[in-house]
């Protein structure tokens, strides 16, 4: 018999609602220690999926009113026998609750037990149970869609269909390893070229997203660039839905960068206003404008930001010619008073729209100029999966033992040397899932989880 673990499964600080979760063999037990039903019903006498109100109890001093939810194994969240205590969400009320289920025999859960657990008793697999820290830390639509598809299965599901050619690929080979003095026949080695193809694609197609799940998950880094007075800090204000950066008419005036996060359409932009790009005479100002390249060059995405009367200036061309080949979207400003040069943009495949960020002329147009350019354009629920850095890691090694099996065969070498590969390459795909990992690899993955998770 396991411990019976507890931990407080709602945010710290005041709330409406607090929640004491109670995991393992004798959570209904332990929680009927400290909860008193006013019907006189016990926990253990009820039916999973039921609720009952009544106290929670220390010492014999009533805590708080409480409602108390049964879960019973193995249809709960962990798989075990589970009780939610639910309070009133004052930090020492929550506090006393746990104290004293701790005191009736549970033990303090770890850091992503709960969640551990449902992973071990095979409720959620490895990819699934990290979805949960992406959906609690997702700051975008994008990032939540992303996140709930891998609670879902959606990374297991892709993984599943990529292990199957893989699987009938070790089949094919154990069956000419079985008939060492035969030849096998071109039609066999065809067949295992086509399954390794298959599995090669699946693999590079999980991997393909992998910098764009990157940055919904954690913002995409964004630099606002452009001459002096070109409307940056009026496109920034615009973006945040209020005066972040000063707007006025003398050349200059941001000198400092100014930093922002906005949510636009479900795309996080963590927005960096700087100071304008120009020779200048001004210590202060050369300092913001070094700071502004050393941005450029760290930024996930460029918003060139110039004036459209001054289209054509030369500097304008230098700008352009910076940042050719790197994510950017090119805002000719001030379109309401004068057309611009766009070919400026265009010439060099960099994308562009043409607005006036002071009367918010365009904005529309931007937001797409945006998901174009970071690859969230085409996104949709079905097709929001992202791997994290471990199941990247996972993916893109046994992507490179499928290029080896490919390889082994092109080069006529034995099958048995293609057999070592595809061993490899499905091992790195059950260590990707979960369904081969060591002690060493799961403690590395719920570390990072909070302890009522």
């Amino acid at each position: 018999m396991g411990r019976t673990i507890a931990a407080v499964a709602t945010p710290e600080g005041m709330g409406g609602i607090g929640v004491v979760r109670v995991s393992g063999d004798t959570a209904l037990s332990v929680a009927d220690k400290v909860f008193k039903s006013v019907s006189g019903k016990k926990l253990t006498d009820a039916a999973g999926y039921t609720a009952l109100f009544g106290h929670v109890v220390d010492d014999g001093q009533t805590v708080d009113e409480a409602v108390a939810l049964v879960f019973r194994a193995p249809k709960s969240y962990t798989g075990e026998d589970t009780v939610e205590l639910s309070v009133h969400g004052g930090s020492y009320v929550v506090r006393r609750v746990l104290r004293a289920v701790l005191s009736a025999g549970a033990a303090m859960a770890d850091r992503g037990e709960f969640t551990r657990r449902a992973f071990e008793n095979g409720k959620i697999d490895l990819t699934e149970a990290e979805a949960v820290i992406d959906i609690i830390s997702a700051d975008g639509e994008q990032a939540l869609r992303a996140s709930m598809a891998a609670k879902g299965g959606a990374i297991f599901k892709k993984c599943a269909a990529i292990k199957e050619d893989l699987t009938f690929a070790a089949a094919t080979v154990a069956a000419f390893s079985d008939f060492p003095d035969e030849e096998p026949e071109f039609s066999g080695i065809d067949r295992l070229e086509e399954l390794l193809s298959n599995a090669e694609n699946g693999l590079d197609r999980l991997l393909e997203d992998y910098d764009t799940g990157k940055l919904l998950r954690h913002g995409i880094n964004t630099v606002i660039v452009g001459p002096p007075n070109a409307g940056k800090s009026t496109l920034m204000n615009l973006l945040v839905g209020c005066e972040r950066s000063i707007v006025t008419s003398v050349a200059g005036t941001t000198r400092d960068i100014i930093e922002e996060s906005v949510n636009l359409d479900g795309i996080v932009l963590r927005l960096s206003d700087t100071a304008g790009l120009r020779e200048t005479d001004d210590e202060v100002e050369q300092i913001g404008v070094r700071l502004t390249r050393e941005k450029i060059d760290t930024a996930d995405l460029i918003i060139a930001v110039i004036d459209s009367q001054d289209s054509t200036k030369p500097e304008i061309s230098d700008l352009l010619d910076g940042i050719k080949g790197r994510p950017a979207v090119v805002v000719f400003n001030k379109s309401d008073i004068s057309a611009a040069d766009t070919s400026l943009a265009s010439d060099r495949g960099l994308r562009f729209v043409e607005m006036s960020a002071k009367d918010g002329l365009g904005v529309d147009e931007f937001k797409a100029a945006v998901r174009a350019v970071t690859g969230t354009a085409s996104l949709t629920g079905d097709s929001a999966v992202y791997l994290n850095e471990r199941q990247r890691d996972c993916a893109e090694r046994s992507l490179a033992h499928v290029r080896e099996a490919l390889e082994a065969l092109q080069y006529g070498m034995t099958v048995d040397a293609v057999g070592v590969c595809l061993d490899d390459a499905l091992n790195d795909l059950f260590e990707l899932t979960g369904e081969r990992v060591t002690v060493e690899v799961a403690n590395k993955v719920f570390e990072h989880f909070c302890v009522g998770k």
